[in-house]
């Protein structure tokens, strides 16, 4: 008989874990990530900047197929 061809192992790509602690899964599937600029020179921001920026924010669609890439671990 004759002996099965084995299959190349599929190489997959790691985790990016920096970038895995920066942005969060929801559940629809879409990435949440912190704002830049909160901390430095706050006392030169308006308030309702800074209240504002604390706040967590969808990635923009055009740089998600990039990004999931990153998270394909």
């Amino acid at each position: 008989m004759k002996a099965k061809a084995k299959k190349p192992k599929k190489i997959r790509m790691k985790t990016k874990k920096t970038f895995a602690k920066r942005v969060k899964v929801t559940g629809s599937g879409e990435l949440r990530r912190h704002h830049n600029y909160v901390s430095h020179f706050a006392a030169n921001k308006s308030h309702k900047q800074k209240k504002h920026l604390g706040k967590p924010t969808l990635v923009h669609k055009t740089d998600v197929k990039r990004d999931s890439q990153l998270l394909q671990g």
